[in-house]
């Protein structure tokens, strides 16, 4: 089983923060989410800059041709900061881009990691509203006229060339991408996903590039609300079954580890969907790791399990290694 995790709570508290660092006293306005909204594409893959955040996140696990794995994350954010953006000046915050990008090689022992902010504009930062493509620098995140993803990106210890080719169409999450996250009706995202891409490319560490294939999933939400005010965590997991299925799951929880909203989907390797709300997700940490730089307390296994009209499931995480 290929298992993609994230953790997100760290870069989208750095988005959320700079999307409210501007002047409070005059409130932006956002666009809405609504359901009944259709997406289109290839223009959906592009941005969205009427609403406050999105993302385009890439997660897989890869190994090289002497069959080492590792795994490996990139992700770009837009955000819309709370400024005038009308104000002529080319030097106006009116889009802000992020990214990130890591490496969790088993040789290493621990994550590799590097990241980029920028001001959109003056042809170094930049996101198509037309197609997938997202720029900062040297860094890049992009969509070809034959479908396939590109990426770019890397630090001092590590760097990515890798390539996405879709095997199954989007999968629409939620209620044909309108995917609730939390118990107000307008706590929402927009939100489709691209599970079971195929990866080709090369991952270089220590001055060497080893070609690399595996799988991978992309993940697109667009948002202009914050989630619920009693939400401090977000847990999510994208599954790329061996069979072909994919399933996502996702809890919002409160100080206490309470889901505070649930969901997911699971699809089939015959393209039958079950959407799951609710009622149908619990995680469950069977082990935790304490990180001996910062004494955080991590979940690094965890157990998943979904209601399906089969019947449960129970899926168990296990990571490459603890320090990730």
């Amino acid at each position: 089983m290929r298992m993609m995790l994230r953790t997100a709570g760290l870069l989208l508290a750095a988005v959320l923060l700079a999307a409210a660092g501007g002047d409070m006293r005059v409130a932006p306005v956002y666009a809405p989410v609504t359901a009944g909204a259709p997406l289109a594409f290839p223009r959906d893959h592009g941005a969205h800059p009427a609403f406050r955040t999105e993302w385009w996140y890439v997660t897989g696990w890869v190994q090289t041709a002497d069959g080492k794995p590792m795994g490996f994350q990139v992700t770009f954010f837009r955000t819309r900061p709370d400024v005038d953006q009308a104000n002529p000046s080319a030097f106006a915050a009116r889009q802000v881009l992020f990214a990130h990008a890591a490496l969790a090689d088993p040789a290493v022992g621990r994550l590799l990691h590097d990241q980029r902010v920028a001001r959109a504009g003056f042809g170094l930062a930049e996101a198509s509203e037309t197609d997938g493509r997202v720029v900062i620098d040297d860094w890049s995140l992009s969509r070809g006229g034959d479908d396939r993803w590109r990426t770019r990106a890397g630090g001092a210890d590590f760097a990515l060339d890798l390539t996405f080719a879709p095997t199954q169409p989007p999968l629409l999450q939620g209620q044909a991408g309108f995917s609730r996250k939390g118990p107000g009706a307008g706590q929402a995202s927009y939100y489709y996903s691209q599970p079971q891409m195929a990866v080709s490319g090369a991952v270089t560490r220590d001055g060497k590039a080893r070609k690399v294939t595996g799988r991978a999933w992309l993940d697109r939400e667009w948002s202009s609300t914050l989630l619920d005010p009693a939400a401090v965590g977000w847990d999510w997991a994208g599954i790329n079954l061996p069979d072909g299925a994919a399933l996502t799951a996702f809890q919002v929880r409160d100080a206490a580890g309470k889901p505070v909203w649930a969901g997911g989907s699971w699809r089939r390797a015959d393209g039958r969907l079950t959407t799951l709300g609710p009622g149908d997700v619990s995680f469950r940490a069977l082990r935790r790791w304490r990180s001996p730089r910062t004494r955080a307390l991590y979940p690094v296994e965890q157990a998943i399990t979904v209601r399906l009209p089969e019947g449960e499931r129970t899926l168990t995480l296990k990571p490459l290694f603890d320090d990730q």
